[in-house]
Order: structure tokens, then C-alpha cells, then sequence
């Protein structure tokens, strides 16, 4: 019973902490269509033809682009956003990875092009940079918002048609359940997400030596010592290597991949509901100002 009231006291604290944190994110908007505009750039007529455009095209080739405008991302970097909203709202093909996320900070006078995994070959992260800086930049400022995102969504739009991809309306099986191993990978994921905003808010070893001895101590009260020192350890190892490599969201100078759930929405677009197919970030991209 004491270790059940133990347990209880610090998963609670945990959560606490980890909500005091997120208070300070921007907030992410619901995906409901395939252009949403915060700050009334678009005029309804604007938004309604980016909307079919890209509406055509993802019934054609099966990619989904999306395109927000915000006043601001402040208080983190449009990197840190971009990341987490593409997260939040899984934009592309489960498993195909194939979204396009085009971002607007109009008051902070910055835009990004995020670009999924599965489509790192047709948008590197340098011509995802010269669609910023050559494509999209130089309308932006001559105050030609609309023009600059509908070039900039061309260029994408070619490019991804450059590329050989799963046929539209093909989705990857969802795997079948395998009951123990499922709480293994749920722990593991959250493991992975915790740590990966420890180590952003704390540093990459401090951060994950938090994750260890939060992991320790709930081991301790469940099992003992022993279950204590090996889950810690594998805690602290898993988020510690987590956080390396050149490819890292953390090295790269992004946020949070977020724990909130993507498809957001139904019913509320102009394309008559809009939300993502399931796929995940982590490609690469490209960020500019104007």
C-alpha cells in the first residue's frame, strides 16, 4: 500500500512537471484543413484555391502538404515549433512518411519547410533552404503573402512528383497487438519522449540521468533494488544515446517531438475534413527569414 501511494505521489509529480514545461509552448492549433491561416492574411478566395490545389494533389500522388500561418511561435524557435506541430498533426502516410508541413511566423517574420522522412530524397535539406530563400522569401517581402505561398507550394509539389512513392490511398497494415511486448514499447516511447524533453530543458546528461532515476525509483517501489539499478541503467543508456548523432532533433536545433495524438479534426476544412494519414517527422527542412 505504501509503495502503491509512493508511485501514485510520483508519477503525479512527474506529470506536474512535465505540464508546468508545456505551459510554456505555443499552443498547436487543430488540423482541420489543408491551409490554416491564424493572422488573416488569405483572403477566403486565397485559401480556398491553395486548399484544392493541394486537396488534387494528395488524391493524385497519396503525399499530404499542409500550410500554417501563425502570428508567432515565440516562445520557442519555428524549428522547435515546426517539429512538434508536424508531430501533433502526423502529416503524410503512415510508415511512407511522405508530408510536407510549409510554416509562416508573420509577426517574427520566419517560415520553414518541414519535410518528412520519406521524402529526405526529393526535398534535401539545401533545396528545401533555396525554396525558402529563392521561392518563397523574395514575395514575402514585397507583401505578396499569397504569391509567395503558392509558389512555394508548387515547387514542393514538383518535387514530390519527382519521386517514386506507394500509390495514393495505400496505407501500411497497423501491426497486430502483442500484448506484453506493447507495455515494453510503451515504456521505451516514453522513455524516448521524456528524455528528449529533459534533455532539451536540462542538457543531454543531466537530462538523461533525470530519466534514470525517475525510472530507478519507480522500479524500486514496484520490484525492489535490483529492478531499480537495471531499469535506471537502461533508462539513463536508452536517453543518453537517444540524444546523439548528426540527424538528431535536439543537435539540429528542434523542439520536442510531442506527445499529443495527430489526425485532428474531421468536418471542419474547406477540402470537407482534413487530418493526417499517421506519418512522422524527423526528415529534415530548412527555415529562412524575409
Amino acid at each position: 500500500m505504501i509503495k502503491a501511494r509512493a508511485l501514485r505521489a510520483a508519477l503525479a509529480a512527474v506529470l506536474l512537471f512535465i505540464a508546468g514545461c508545456a505551459a510554456a509552448q505555443s499552443p498547436v492549433p487543430p488540423l482541420a484543413a489543408r491551409v490554416t491561416d491564424l493572422t488573416g492574411t488569405l483572403t477566403a478566395s486565397q485559401r480556398a484555391a491553395l486548399e484544392a490545389k493541394l486537396e488534387s494533389f494528395e488524391r493524385r500522388k497519396g503525399s499530404q502538404v499542409a500550410v500554417l500561418i501563425v502570428p508567432t511561435t515565440q516562445p520557442e524557435t519555428i524549428e522547435q515549433y515546426g517539429i512538434r506541430l508536424f508531430d501533433a498533426w502526423k502529416l503524410g502516410r503512415a510508415r511512407v512518411d511522405d508530408g510536407v508541413l510549409l510554416l509562416v511566423a508573420k509577426d517574427d517574420r520566419r517560415l520553414r519547410v518541414e519535410v518528412g522522412r520519406g521524402l529526405e530524397g526529393a526535398i534535401p535539406d539545401a533545396v528545401a533552404k533555396r525554396i525558402v530563400s529563392d521561392t518563397i522569401a523574395p514575395r514575402f517581402r514585397s507583401g505578396d503573402f499569397y504569391a509567395g505561398i503558392d509558389a512555394g507550394v508548387d515547387r514542393i509539389v514538383r518535387l514530390i512528383d519527382g519521386e517514386r512513392l506507394p500509390p495514393a490511398g495505400s496505407r501500411a497494415a497497423p501491426p497486430a497487438s502483442g500484448g506484453f511486448t506493447d507495455w515494453i514499447f510503451a515504456g521505451f516511447v516514453l522513455v524516448l519522449v521524456v528524455g528528449g524533453f529533459l534533455r532539451a530543458v536540462f542538457g543531454r546528461l543531466l537530462g538523461s540521468g533525470i530519466v534514470g532515476a525517475g525510472a530507478g525509483a519507480i522500479g524500486y517501489l514496484l520490484a525492489g533494488l535490483a529492478a531499480a539499478v537495471a531499469v535506471g541503467a537502461i533508462a539513463f543508456i536508452l536517453t543518453l544515446l537517444a540524444g546523439g548523432g548528426p540527424r538528431s532533433r535536439w543537435s539540429s536545433g528542434r523542439g520536442w517531438g510531442g506527445g499529443y495524438g495527430g489526425g485532428f479534426g474531421s468536418g471542419g476544412g474547406m477540402g470537407g475534413g482534413f487530418r493526417g494519414g499517421g506519418g512522422g517527422g524527423a526528415g529534415g527542412g530548412a527555415s529562412g527569414s524575409w
